[in-house]
């Protein structure tokens, strides 16, 4: 009986694979990774002031998810420019379809964060329209946020080879 050949990922053999160092870093630490954290807890935020402004009816909610939504988009504009600086620049990044994916959501995701502050400061409805864009803003941010973790969790992206990145889960060579 011949031996069993292993298959071998044609993607996971090209050159430019490893190549996942961050190149928007300070002291080694990735600037998107950073930036992230804002557009995510301000993007909940808005959503917990509609739900907020929906129970008690308090006009301090309109304005606390107008800043909130202000901020998410702003914060993300930030995080994306970062986010988009590392896909183009960091070969092993681009090389992966997972990175694309991400990059996908996160633009869809932005768009919807823009939409949602549009409203506020046109001072259109918030119940139902701005709960509702808010809702789907908060899925997309899960969504979104679950690829960008896949990315550097299951395949070790963005890190800094001096601080020892953990190598990728799916590396069986």
């Amino acid at each position: 009986m011949p031996p069993r050949r292993r298959f071998r990922d044609p993607i996971h053999q090209h050159r430019v694979f490893h190549l996942t160092e961050s190149r928007v870093a300070i002291a080694g630490h990735p600037v998107h990774a950073m930036l992230v954290a804002f557009p995510i807890a301000l993007g909940f935020s808005t959503l917990a002031a509609d739900a907020l402004y929906w129970w008690s009816g308090d006009d301090f909610w309109l304005r606390a998810g107008l800043w909130a939504a202000g901020g998410s988009f702003v914060m993300g504009l930030l995080a994306g420019l970062t986010g988009l600086a590392e896909l183009l620049l960091v070969a092993g990044i681009r090389i992966r379809a997972a990175s694309w994916t991400h990059s996908i959501l996160a633009v869809m995701l932005l768009g919807l964060l823009g939409v949602n502050w549009g409203l506020r400061l046109q001072g259109g409805e918030i119940l139902p329209w701005g709960i509702l864009l808010s809702a789907l803003s908060a899925a997309l941010i899960g969504m979104t946020g679950w690829h960008g973790g896949k990315l550097v969790f299951d395949y070790g992206l963005g890190g800094h080879e001096a601080h020892g990145a953990a190598p990728s889960r799916t590396d069986k060579s």
